[in-house]
C-alpha cells in the first residue's frame, strides 16, 4: 500500500495522511447533520436521509482514493441541496423523487463526459490566473463559512449584510481561542495543528456546558430504504424539468472543476502548465458520486472544499480519502460522537485555511488587466455571492471577453469558449428567486 499511494514520492506517510484524514473528516462532519436538515424541507425523511448522506460520501471518497489517488473528500453538496429543496421542490413545485431523477441524468452526463476526456479537455485549458484566483476564492469562502459558525461574524441588516458577532459571548470566545491555538501551532510547525484545535475547543465547550456530550456512543443508523432507488428518471426527462437539469448539471460542473484546481493548487499537485495530472479520474470519481448519491436518496456530490484541511495537515495521497471514507462509515454507528463536534471548533479551522490558500494571489500578474480583472471577479463573487458557481462561471465569461475588446483573442482556446458559453447558460436559467 505504500508503493500504491507513492508515499515517497509525496514525501508523506502513514501517520501524515491518518492525521490529515482524520482532520478532513472533523471539518466536514457537520454535513451528516445538516444534510438531512435541509432535504427534509423538500419531504425528504430525515433519519434515512442520514444515511444516505454517510453512504454517498463513503463511496465517493473512497473511489476518489483508491481510484485517483488524490487527498480529497466528497460529499452531498451544500447549495445544491438548498437549490434542490427550497427551489425545485418548495418553489418549482416538483417532487423530491424528480429533484433525484435530474441529479442521477447530470451524473449519466458527467460520465460520458470524463470517459470521453471532455471535462479535462475543458479544464486545462482553463489560464492559470483563473486557476490561481480559484484558490484564493475558494479560501475566502471558506474563511468567511468559518467566521459565520464561530459567531465572530454575523448576519447584519440591509444596509450592512455582515457584521461583528458578540465578542463576549462564550462560543464565540472559545473559537477566538481556538484559532490563536491552532495559529500558534502552525507558527511552531506541529503536525495535526488542526485537530489539537478541533478537538481541544470541542472538550472545552462541553466542558463548560456550551455544548452538550453526546448522548449516546453508539447507535444503530436508520434504515435507508424508503429511500433507495427512489428518483424518478422518467419525470425529470420532462421538457418542463429541462431547466433543473441544466442548473444542475452547471452547477456541479463549475464547482467541480473550481474545487479541483483550487485545491490542488493548495497540495502542490499541479504541474508547470498549472493543470492537475490525469485529472479525469477525481472527475470520473465526482461523476460516479452523482450516479450513486441520487440513488442512494440524497443530493449533488463532489469533491469538498474542506478538504483543504487535510491537505494544510500533510494529506498528499488518496490515503487520506480511504481515511475519511473509513471514518464516515464508522459514523454510520457514532453520529451521535461525530456530531458533537460544534461549529465554533470546526470553524476555527476553517478561518486558518484561508491563510494557506490566499498565497496565490502573488502569482497573478497584476500588470496585465485582462488577467487581473477576471481573477478579481472570480475571488470576489466567490466569496461575496456565497457561491463557489457564480464566481467560477464570471471568471470564465470575463477572461475571453477582455482578451477579445483587446485584440487577443487568439489567446483564448477553444475549450475556454465552451466554458464561457456554459457559464452562460448558468446565469440564463439561474433561480434568482433563491436570493430572496
Amino acid at each position: 500500500m505504500h508503493r500504491y499511494f507513492h508515499f515517497e514520492r509525496h514525501q508523506t506517510g502513514y501517520r501524515q495522511e491518518i492525521v490529515a484524514g482524520i482532520t478532513t473528516f472533523l471539518t466536514l462532519a457537520y454535513i451528516i447533520i445538516v444534510n438531512p436538515a435541509i432535504l427534509e424541507a423538500a419531504g425528504i425523511p430525515k433519519g434515512p436521509s442520514m444515511t444516505a448522506t454517510i453512504l454517498s460520501a463513503a463511496f465517493g471518497t473512497l473511489f476518489i482514493g483508491l481510484y485517483a489517488k488524490r487527498p480529497f473528500a466528497i460529499a452531498p453538496y451544500m447549495g445544491e441541496n438548498a437549490f434542490i429543496a427550497f427551489t425545485v421542490v418548495k418553489v418549482l413545485g416538483f417532487p423530491w423523487q424528480t429533484a433525484l431523477g435530474a441529479i442521477f441524468i447530470a451524473g449519466v452526463l458527467f460520465t460520458v463526459l470524463t470517459l470521453l476526456n471532455v471535462r479535462s479537455w475543458m479544464a486545462n485549458a482553463i489560464p492559470l490566473s483563473l486557476k490561481y484566483s480559484f484558490s484564493v476564492g475558494i479560501g475566502l469562502f471558506l474563511t468567511f463559512i468559518g467566521l459565520n459558525e464561530t459567531g465572530i461574524v454575523a448576519c447584519g441588516i440591509p444596509g450592512a449584510p455582515v457584521c461583528l458577532g458578540s465578542l463576549s459571548a462564550p462560543p464565540v470566545l472559545l473559537a477566538i481561542g481556538g484559532f490563536f491555538l491552532i495559529a500558534w501551532l502552525v507558527v511552531k510547525r506541529v503536525h495535526g495543528a488542526m485537530i489539537i484545535g478541533i478537538l481541544t475547543v470541542t472538550l472545552l465547550s462541553i466542558g463548560f456546558g456550551i455544548s452538550k456530550a453526546p448522548g449516546a456512543w453508539i447507535a444503530l443508523p436508520p434504515s435507508p430504504l424508503p429511500l433507495l432507488g427512489q428518483l424518478d428518471i422518467l419525470g425529470a426527462l420532462s421538457p418542463k424539468a429541462f431547466p433543473v437539469v441544466v442548473i444542475v448539471f452547471v452547477m456541479a460542473f463549475v464547482d467541480t472543476v473550481g474545487t479541483l484546481i483550487g485545491l490542488s493548487s493548495l497540495a502542490g499537485l499541479l504541474d508547470k502548465h498549472g493543470n492537475l495530472p490525469e485529472i479525469e479520474k477525481p472527475m470520473l470519481a465526482d461523476a460516479l458520486a452523482n450516479l450513486v448519491a441520487p440513488i442512494l436518496g440524497t443530493t449533488t456530490s463532489g469533491v469538498y472544499i474542506e478538504s483543504a484541511a487535510g491537505i494544510k495537515e500533510g494529506g498528499r495521497t488518496g490515503f487520506t480519502a480511504v481515511v475519511v471514507a473509513a471514518l464516515f462509515l464508522l459514523s454510520l454507528f457514532f453520529v451521535p460522537v461525530f456530531t458533537a463536534v460544534p461549529p465554533h471548533a470546526y470553524g476555527t479551522a476553517l478561518i486558518i485555511i484561508g491563510v494557506f490558500m490566499i498565497a496565490p494571489v502573488a502569482k497573478i500578474n497584476f500588470a496585465d488587466f485582462t488577467e487581473l480583472i477576471p481573477a478579481f471577479l472570480t475571488i470576489v463573487l466567490i466569496s461575496f455571492s456565497y457561491n463557489i458557481g457564480v464566481g467560477v462561471t464570471a471568471g470564465l465569461i470575463s477572461y475571453p471577453f477582455f482578451k477579445l475588446i483587446t485584440g487577443r483573442r487568439r489567446e483564448v482556446p477553444l475549450p475556454l469558449w465552451v466554458l464561457a458559453a456554459l457559464s452562460l447558460l448558468f446565469y440564463a436559467v439561474y433561480p434568482y428567486h433563491l436570493a430572496h
